[in-house]
């Protein structure tokens, strides 16, 4: 299997729902952090120090498919850092503060990141450093390999991988369960 053992990143009453789920890796918590990166940093605190990979998965995206996340976890072996996206289907536009078009991206070099972000430890723990150092804040993990320079492959994923924010996204993923 890929997967040695999972690390939730949640607060201590959420553990049970973890646990009472009976997950058959080696389930280990850690606390949240201020900001998206702390919460990160604190994981991967708790992750096995010899692990190949580290891969980080947003919960709130529940449709993740294995074949999605492997092929992810085999583009991070490659090249050190991946992460699964889709390209952009909409046209973008760049606003000022008064939602005044600056600019317009070309669609065709945009890509809408998921997750898992998987990572080679030693770049992440580098990455930290970096970050930590340089008091830098990162919106997303593969932006910490970023900062260093490294390559960081998208590997295309699925539209399904969807993030459930809202409940327009619920209904979505609930209609897409039914599916199959």
């Amino acid at each position: 299997s890929h997967v040695r053992e999972i690390i939730v990143v949640c607060e201590e009453e959420y553990e049970s729902v973890f646990k009472s789920v009976g997950v058959e890796k080696t389930l280990k918590f850690a606390r949240p952090g201020k900001e998206r990166q702390d919460s990160c940093f604190n994981g991967f605190q708790e992750a096995d120090q010899s692990s190949s990979l580290v891969a980080i998965h947003d919960s709130a995206r529940p449709l993740l498919r294995a074949e999605d996340a492997v092929a992810c976890f085999e583009d991070a072996i490659k090249y050190g850092a991946a992460v699964l996206g889709v390209p952009v289907k909409s046209t973008i536009k760049e606003v000022d503060g008064n939602q005044l078009v600056v600019r317009t991206p070309d669609r065709a070099t945009l890509w809408e990141v998921q997750t898992p972000q998987v990572i080679k430890p030693e770049l992440l723990r580098k990455g930290f450093e970096k970050v930590k150092a340089e008091n830098l804040e990162v919106t997303d993990d593969v932006s910490i390999i970023e900062q260093l320079g490294e390559p960081v492959r998208i590997t295309t994923g699925d539209y399904y991988n969807i993030k459930l924010t809202t409940p327009e996204d619920l209904q979505l993923a609930e209609s897409v369960l039914t599916e199959e």
